[in-house]
């Protein structure tokens, strides 16, 4: 059980340096959303008044915010995992539920989810996280 324990580690270290990548085009979307546009309405691909401003206001906060929610839990999904991979068990309830909530990411998250949370809540793996010492 140990193997799947490091696979589901490894996974969830994986899985959430791709949300971090995701995160970061979030951001920079955000940021160049006006230059975007700006060309857009230069070349005469968009006419101007077909997008109103205030959605140009209200998208790149949007942006940044969809971007910081993936940021948070990619970067909550790593440090779990670590933790798990050290065998500690609140990692072990923590990367528990993220794998809930990654069931709906279809379909990487979901796999992997379902995945972790089989792996996770085996009897097997419980007895192994209660007989490695919290060092």
């Amino acid at each position: 059980m140990e193997k799947h324990v490091t696979l589901v580690g490894v996974l969830h270290i994986v899985y959430s340096s791709f949300g971090l990548i995701g995160a970061a085009v979030l951001f920079f979307l955000a940021g160049a959303l006006r230059f975007i546009l700006a060309h857009l309405y230069g070349n005469n691909i968009i006419d101007p008044m077909e997008v109103p401003p205030e959605l140009m206001q209200f998208v790149p906060f949007i942006l940044l915010i969809a971007g910081t929610i993936v940021a948070l839990r990619s970067v909550a999904g790593i440090i779990g995992a670590i933790w798990l991979l050290k065998y500690r068990e609140w990692a072990r309830i923590f990367v528990l539920v993220l794998s809930f909530f990654s069931l709906l990411d279809i379909p990487l998250g979901t796999l992997l989810g379902g995945y972790s949370i089989w792996v996770l809540m085996k009897d097997e793996t419980m007895r192994l996280y209660a007989a490695k010492p919290a060092a």
